[in-house]
């Protein structure tokens, strides 16, 4: 549901109900895109800004993706439950883990594959794609576990240019995860003027700026340089604030 902010004027908005995302299952991969992907197309969700991709992938036990290319394109991996495998053509081979983040710059180029760790468990993870803000860089990896205690009632950025303590992106991106008890309320700013967010709910129920979000749905804000984000129940969040030109 959306209401006009009496407030804010110069704000825009547009919102992506969990339900009109694309869905595709293969058996061993089911997977909910946000954003025109593989197998599914929709001409008015290509990207937001420089966010190209958001799927929302639950891989079987023991299955994935084999190794396969990526070119210039930011590539971050946030398990929601589970283990994933990875490995990929820079040398990295490792577990990225439940409150891991794994960020690959593909660069000049890169190939990599990711398996469900597990044999008997399902993982379900958020694969995001951002576009870079420098071409053909070196090809680069980097994964951290950032503590759930570090989210309660306020945002913890995790992905981020200038932030040491985040996995480092090669665009003006910040991804930031938080989890609000019933009635707590943030206020997001953004870091630079023609930025915009995405503000992903993973679960719960919460409004911002005269628009409710349940699980799964989302809301693209720009136009100011504040945003307010307010839980009716007990809920967990990921704001992708990312260049909108």
């Amino acid at each position: 549901m959306e209401t006009t902010n009496p407030i804010k004027t110069n704000i825009q908005k547009k919102f992506y109900p969990a339900s009109e995302r694309g869905h595709v299952n293969f058996g061993w991969l089911d997977s909910h895109h946000s954003f025109s992907f593989g197998h599914w197309y929709h001409p008015d969700k290509t990207n937001f800004g420089a966010l190209r991709v958001l799927n929302d992938d639950i891989v079987e036990p023991s299955m994935g993706f084999g190794t396969h290319p990526h070119q210039n394109m930011e590539i971050i991996s946030i398990p929601l439950f589970g283990e994933l495998a990875h490995k990929d053509s820079t040398g990295t081979n490792g577990i990225i883990k439940t409150g891991d983040v794994q960020i690959m710059s593909a660069g000049s180029g890169i190939q990599h594959s990711e398996f469900n760790h597990s044999s008997d468990r399902k993982v379900n993870f958020l694969q995001i794609w951002i576009l870079p803000k420098v071409a053909n860089i070196q090809p680069r990896y980097d994964q951290k576990t950032f503590p759930e205690a570090g989210r309660l009632n306020r945002f913890q950025t995790v992905v981020s240019p200038i932030d040491e303590e985040a996995v480092w992106i090669n665009q003006d991106a910040y991804f930031s995860l938080a989890t609000l008890e019933p009635g707590k309320t943030l206020s997001y700013k953004v870091h630079a003027p023609n930025q915009g967010v995405y503000v992903f709910l993973i679960q719960g129920k919460i409004s911002t700026e005269g628009t409710t979000l349940e699980r799964r749905d989302a809301v693209g804000l720009w136009g100011v340089d504040e945003y307010q984000i307010q839980a009716d129940v007990k809920s967990e969040l990921l704001v992708i604030e990312i260049p909108m030109k």
